[in-house]
């Protein structure tokens, strides 16, 4: 039976339809409000050009921002799939009872961020600090989120207990799907479990490697409900002569500057430069890690 190309796009109409409405309206919606000086209710709306940009580069809240952004993502691209993996290769070992210990990493990701958010900073602000004072130990005696220096480690701390679950899961799809008889032929030849791990394992996962560290990158750029629960942006911090929030990621900042500020049109050119940054840092891990996956 010959197919015909109206009727295939008459079947993708609705899903075309449904994306555009979704997706790409307000996308050239939101980019052209971030070239006014729209407040989100007056009907009178004049075009400003690029004067909402030129204002945000000046702003210290959102330079220190986007550089704690980065340095929370970093931390998280690393410690994330680094637990992950390594807790992928425990379960899919001898050991027993792996298959409970799968159910029982993977639970955390199931806990919302705003509930998982208040449940570490009652951790933080209370038990540890108690635990620290009771043994002595003077840099637990006080808040790791009430610190500048420590609150960023502490969140992210937070996030690798919790997603490190859902990125063991594909490791382990990953590592199942290499042939037994690969790695078995390897221990033959007297190849150690280290040696296996690093020249056969590493190299056939590769592609989950690329799937893993895109999820955990943009997943960590895109934080909000975490941050807002665990710490609200504080503690406060000077930056640039300026009083700002020291643990303010990109997408609470667009929020507070949004919500908080009403300043509706600078909010949508910080979310315009938080897409072009966040789609140029993705596409540059995608390439990186596609061009290892043909070289291994």
């Amino acid at each position: 039976m010959k197919r015909h190309r109206s009727v295939d796009i008459l079947f993708m109409l609705p899903t075309l339809l449904a994306f555009g409405l979704v997706v790409l309206v307000p996308f050239g919606l939101g980019i052209y409000y971030s070239l006014t000086d729209w407040n989100g209710v007056s009907s009178n709306i004049n075009l400003v050009g690029f004067k909402n940009f030129e204002s945000m580069f000046r702003e210290p809240q959102f330079i220190y921002s986007f550089l704690i952004t980065l340095q929370y993502t970093a931390i998280n691209v690393v410690f994330v799939n680094l637990v992950g993996f390594l807790l992928a290769l425990l379960v899919t070992s001898q050991l027993k009872l792996r298959n409970f210990y799968r159910a029982g990493f993977f639970v955390p990701n199931l806990i919302g961020g705003l509930v998982l958010g208040y449940i570490w900073q009652f951790m933080f602000n209370n038990v540890l600090v108690d635990m620290g004072r009771t043994l002595g130990i003077s840099w637990l005696a006080t808040t790791l989120t009430g610190k500048p220096g420590t609150v960023i480690w502490a969140m992210s701390f937070v996030n690798t207990w919790q997603y490190a679950g859902y990125i063991m899961m594909i490791y382990v799809a990953a590592i199942q799907s290499i042939p037994a008889s690969l790695m078995e032929a390897a221990n033959v030849d007297g190849a150690g479990f280290f040696r296996r791990v690093r020249s056969i394992l590493i190299p056939m996962v590769a592609n989950a490697f690329t799937i893993t560290i895109f999820l955990t990158l943009t997943t960590s750029f895109k934080q909000y409900d975490l941050n807002f629960a665990l710490t609200g942006g504080r503690p406060a911090l000077r930056f640039m002569e300026k009083g700002i929030k020291s643990s303010q990621l990109l997408a609470m900042d667009i929020y507070q500057t949004a919500m908080g500020n009403n300043k509706m049109n600078e909010a949508q050119a910080k979310a315009v430069v938080f897409f072009i940054i966040l789609v140029v840092f993705s596409l540059i891990q995608v390439s990186i890690n596609k061009r290892r996956e043909v070289e291994a």
